[in-house]
């Protein structure tokens, strides 16, 4: 569709009147913009082309969706053009209490909806005459409300991953408008299936193509995993041979226990032949048992790890299992997206990290796994955002010194060099008066060298930036920290720390 209804509003003030009220598409609501600063979780452009009475705003997108955000942060696409969107709060004034709503529920209860709400709109307003007036200039048709709620339901199954609104300042996600759409692990787990089949029709070619390919191989184990077939052993053989070429990996464990559960003590010797690929893999797949061992022992080695490790219900997995699938197979703003709720998640309820045999201490390690999964994601704003907090919730000299220097360094990548500067000093604090023993041999490990390298690299990132003063007053305590390196920490970057004083003489 193109956007030729817009256009015409624009032109006529009348009509554009008339949107505005009574159905509440006011374009010039427009140049006030939303009730805060946001963006896409995508990256992809905005333009606020209307607002409504209730604070909320209709965004264009770079494909031509429109995005509406309402002021208690919930978003979603409610079009794929903005004529589409116009004919939709034409046609359903009532829309924003429709989205509970699907064509699933019926045309009877669709109609006696959208009938209530209408007739309370008319106890204070008209909207029938104004409703095919604006329809007849726009070139509008007249089109059942039960057709453009199906409009709208499928235009809100879109909006995640690619139309996800952030708080541009705090970086937290708005809530999704309408259906949840399905959770992640159908998306991640569709390929693995489809090749699941293949494999159990006898499909030599994906026998030899699923094997070889190590992510389709995981996908298919995980597939494999929670569509257990009887007649799957000699093909679950098949790709765990396979699997030992990535050394000891959670699908590697769950095909060793898949083809475990079976009780075929024939399987024994090419279980310890995995197990003895390599040392990781012996250690991972540890309390095996020999050959020799009774059909019995091998099937509760197997359930015992299938109990604690895996099961049968996709939804049981952590949701680290369906995000690490996700990024290997190229869904990264999938993964992103739920990346983030989760640590939206987090941030609303810490009482999430509380570890359940010792409720009155937090398990932090969820944020700093976060906020490495969206460093390599390339994500910057939200890894920071992790690892800020994982940051704020350490409680030992040593934790507090190593999280802040990983801040610093994040920071410094960022190009937030004040921020930076900032967390290096809390380092510095933690090494001068830690509170506790934690940090005593600081000086001969690597923490020491790691944090004097993040002194010297933000020196030099200071000085490419012109901040002169800030240049100096940081290499002199970088050298303060090199000076009490051992020997052998400060030899890895006595390099660095010339190259960074000759550049800071170049400055003054």
């Amino acid at each position: 569709m193109t956007d030729h209804a817009l256009w015409l509003l624009r032109q006529d003030r009348r009509l554009a009147e008339l949107a505005a009220f009574p159905f509440d598409f006011d374009l010039d609501r427009a140049a006030h913009g939303h009730v805060e600063d946001v963006r896409l979780a995508s990256g992809g452009p905005l333009e606020t082309v209307a607002g409504d009475d209730t604070g909320g705003t209709y965004f264009v997108c770079a494909d031509g969706s429109v995005l509406y955000a309402d002021s208690e942060g919930a978003a979603g696409i409610i079009g794929s053009s903005v004529d589409e969107t116009l004919e939709l709060v034409i046609g359903l004034p009532g829309w924003r209490g429709y989205t509970h709503l699907s064509p699933d529920d019926g045309e009877e209860k669709i109609l006696a909806c959208v009938a209530e709400t209408e007739d309370e709109i008319r106890e204070y307003y008209g909207i029938d005459e104004e409703r095919a007036e604006l329809r007849a200039a726009l070139g509008f048709p007249k089109r059942s409300p039960v057709e453009l709620l199906g409009r709208l339901r499928a235009a809100l199954l879109r909006t995640e991953p690619d139309f996800v609104l952030l708080n541009a300042d705090e970086g937290c996600a708005y809530d999704r408008i309408g259906p949840a759409g399905p959770p992640l692990w159908e998306p991640v787990l569709a390929a693995g299936r489809a090749d699941l089949a293949c494999l159990r029709e006898g499909d030599r070619t994906a026998w030899c193509e699923v094997a070889e390919d190590p992510v389709r191989r995981r996908i298919t184990l995980r597939a494999a995993q929670f569509d257990r077939a009887e007649g799957d052993l000699e093909l679950l053989r098949h790709l765990l041979r396979h699997e030992t070429r990535s050394s000891m990996t959670d699908e590697l464990r769950l095909a060793a226990v898949l083809v475990g559960l079976r009780g075929d003590t024939g399987d024994l010797p090419l279980l310890l032949e995995v197990r003895e690929t390599d040392f990781d893999t012996a250690c991972g797949l540890g309390g095996m048992p020999e050959p020799g061992a009774s059909a019995d022992e091998l099937q509760q080695w197997a359930r015992a790890l299938d109990e604690s490790m895996f099961g049968t219900e996709p939804s049981d997995e952590p949701v680290s299992t369906w995000t690490d699938l996700a990024r290997a197979q190229g869904m990264t703003d999938l993964a992103r997206v739920t990346l983030i709720r989760e640590l939206d998640n987090i941030f609303m309820d810490q009482s999430r990290l509380r570890r359940p045999e010792a409720p009155r201490t937090l398990a932090t390690a969820p944020l700093s796994g976060l906020a490495r999964d969206f460093e390599e994601l390339g994500d910057l704003p939200q890894a920071l955002r992790a690892q800020r907090l994982y940051a704020a919730l350490q409680e030992t000299a040593w934790d507090r010194a190593s999280a802040r220097h990983t801040l610093a360094r994040l920071e410094r990548e960022a190009g937030q060099l004040p921020q930076a500067a900032d967390s290096l000093a809390a380092v510095r604090d933690a090494l001068a008066t830690p509170g506790d023993d934690s940090l005593r041999h600081w000086q001969q490990v690597n923490l020491g060298r790691f944090i004097a390298e993040e002194h010297y690299r933000l020196t030099l990132a200071l000085a490419d930036a012109g901040r002169p003063e800030e240049t100096r007053a940081l290499l002199t305590a970088a050298d303060a920290i090199l000076g009490k390196l051992s020997e052998n920490a400060a030899n890895g970057i006595r390099e660095l720390a010339e190259r960074t004083a000759a550049r800071v003489r170049e400055v003054n």
